[in-house]
This record gives structure tokens, C-alpha cells and sequence, in this order.
């Protein structure tokens, strides 16, 4: 079956970014919020939920997080869209089964949900950073997505709203050090004024 256009927004660039930035020994994780245009539209992916970044399961505080976020997207008229990750080990990019797991949960209330993993090892040099995943049809496995042309190339069903979105996320990180004013769901649970759903201090 056909997927839909993907386009991924700079709100939603830079978090997953910092996030990664603020945490790059540990495995992060997060949920993507944005609209579709009709029935297998274009996905519009427009902001980003931090969730941990010390996970190892589907533990109770990320099924806490998940709701959270879940009705975040509601009231700000929007839907969670994709899951994304990042691993501990900068050359991995592969989906752990966590990862499928809540990715899958997400499509039974968004179809065209989409899972991306943060590649560690392009993440600081200006390139996309991001590995997307789609589920083998009914099934809740999931396999990086593959083909001609490649992800985020010219004529992809993947693409960022404007180029410049990787150079200007590491800028914000090395000049400004964004990063450190960013909060996931762990970073609020030990300091309950930190914002994780919206992060509006970290927005350039």
C-alpha cells in the first residue's frame, strides 16, 4: 500500500535533536505530533514530546508519558503521528523492540505512523539524522524504510520543510547550547516546573 508524503517541521527537528544532544550516552526517546491532509495526505509532522532517557521497557511512566502526550496532541489539534529514538551506541539505528512496540500502538490510532531512528553518527555534521521505519503490512514488525530514492534525496516521501534544518540544529546546540534549557518526561518527574510538552525555552 502507498504511504503518504512525510514532511518533518523545524519545532520537530530541533527537539528530537536536542534531545538526543542533551542525553548522547543514554537511549532517548519521543513521540511526533502533526496533522494529514484527508485520507493518506500529506503528513505534516509539526512539533515533538520527549518522553525518557533512561528507558530499558515499556515501563508504567512510559505508558504515563505516552497518554500525556497522546492528550497533548488532542487539545493542541493535532495526533501522534511517529515514534523516534536514539540508541546508546552512535552506529546503531536499529529499532528496538520497545520501539515497535510503541510505534505499533501509535498506528492503531494513526494508520500512516511512521518511526524514525536518530543516527548518531551524522547527528553533529549538518546531515539529516533521522532513519525512518515502516511496519511489514499487518504485523507489528518494523523495517527501516528502503528504495530508490533514499530518504530525505530528492523525491523522497521524506522530507524536511526547509534544508537548512540539520546545520541550523547543530548551531543552536555548539553557539547557543539549546540543548540544556531542553526537558523530556524523566527531566519533569524529578523537577515538576519543567515543561517537557511544550519545551518553549529551548526554541530558537
Amino acid at each position: 500500500m502507498s504511504k503518504p508524503l512525510y514532511t518533518i517541521h523545524p519545532e520537530a527537528y530541533y527537539k528530537v535533536f536536542f534531545h538526543a544532544a542533551k542525553h548522547p550516552h543514554q537511549p532517548v526517546n519521543g513521540v511526533f505530533l502533526g496533522t494529514q491532509k484527508g485520507e493518506k495526505g500529506e503528513v505534516s509532522i509539526l512539533d515533538a514530546v520527549p518522553l525518557l532517557h533512561h528507558w530499558t521497557s515499556l515501563s508504567p511512566m512510559m505508558e504515563i508519558g505516552l497518554d500525556l502526550a497522546t492528550q497533548h496532541a488532542e487539545t493542541s489539534g493535532m495526533k501522534v503521528v511517529g515514534y523516534y529514538q536514539g540508541c546508546e551506541r552512535i552506529d546503531d539505528t536499529s529499532l528496538a523492540p520497545v520501539g515497535e512496540k510503541v510505534a505499533s500502538r501509535i498506528r492503531t490510532g494513526f494508520e500512516d505512523a511512521v518511526a524514525f531512528v536518530i543516527d548518531g553518527q551524522k547527528i553533529g555534521n549538518g546531515e539529516v539524522a533521522l532513519v525512518p521505519y515502516h511496519p511489514l503490512a499487518a504485523t507489528t514488525t518494523w523495517r527501516p524504510v528502503s528504495g530508490e530514492p533514499s530518504p530525505f534525496a530528492p523525491g523522497s516521501k521524506f522530507q524536511l520543510s526547509a534544508p537548512n534544518l540539520p546545520s541550523e540544529a547543530v548551531k543552536y546546540v555548539q553557539d547557543q547550547n539549546l540543548h540544556f534549557a531542553f526537558g523530556d518526561f524523566d527531566d519533569h518527574l524529578e523537577d515538576v516546573t519543567i515543561d517537557w510538552l511544550r519545551n518553549r525555552t529551548c526554541l530558537p
